[in-house]
């Protein structure tokens, strides 16, 4: 599968090189680039731990924090995802042209930050992908939600690099690459009991091997841009 050129991370190829190594590290940290050797879930839930924000917060297999977002009010501009420690990940940044349908730039780090350098790229403002919403209902692709373009080629859809297929509205998407193999899934979570009933503001992320968590959960949170 073809990557990105800066996300080279993204590939299952990378990954593969570690298989076998770390064992330790990956029990106690499911969150490190070994441990995409296997599945990873996550469950994430749509709240902020800062009252006075809105936002995202998700938690690993282990009940340790894995990635928050506080900055998230309505429909803004930019969105950040940051680490447990409140490390930017990767920034999100929304592009409007002329009322046409938005596209979303993703960023390494936090976009525009002096003195950050991504190890993928000279500047941090090169973005990584371009993320746009599916609008042609005249397309034949009625499952598809949006598509992920390498920014070189972002106009083309037959270029796509990854398809999100499904409804994100009820929480069954599924993120599909070239080979039109599930890379990873947004699911319902299910109660044990069932007296409780999580709704859709607490739902999971099921990562597949070989694909990156951060940029699996920047994806939803720009599916809850586009379908909120």
């Amino acid at each position: 599968m073809r990557v990105f050129p800066r996300f080279k991370f993204l590939s299952r190829a990378v990954h593969e090189e570690h298989e076998g190594e770390h064992d330790g590290e990956r029990s106690r940290y499911p969150l490190t680039e070994g441990s995409l050797c296997t599945s990873l879930t996550l469950t994430v839930w749509k709240k902020s731990l800062v009252i006075s924000c809105k936002g995202f917060t998700v938690i690993d297999s282990y009940g340790n924090l894995a990635y928050r977002v506080d900055n998230y009010i309505g429909h803004p501009n930019e969105v950040i995802l940051m680490d447990a420690s409140g490390n930017s990940v990767l920034t999100l940044r929304r592009s409007r042209k002329l009322g046409l349908v938005d596209s979303w730039f993703v960023y390494e780090g936090e976009r525009g930050k002096q003195g950050t350098r991504s190890k993928w790229s000279k500047s941090n403002n090169s973005p990584v992908c371009c993320v746009r919403k599916r609008v042609n209902i005249l397309d034949g692709k009625p499952k598809v939600q949006a598509y992920v373009y390498r920014v070189a080629s972002d106009s083309d859809k037959r270029h796509a690099a990854f398809t999100v297929e499904g409804s994100y509205a009820h929480r069954t998407c599924k993120v599909f690459d070239e080979c039109k193999k599930a890379v990873a899934e947004i699911k319902r979570k299910e109660a044990n009991s069932k007296d409780v009933s999580f709704g859709i503001e607490i739902f999971q992320l099921v990562v597949h091997p070989g694909f990156d968590p951060s940029f699996a959960m920047a994806l939803v949170l720009l599916l809850d841009q586009m379908f909120s």
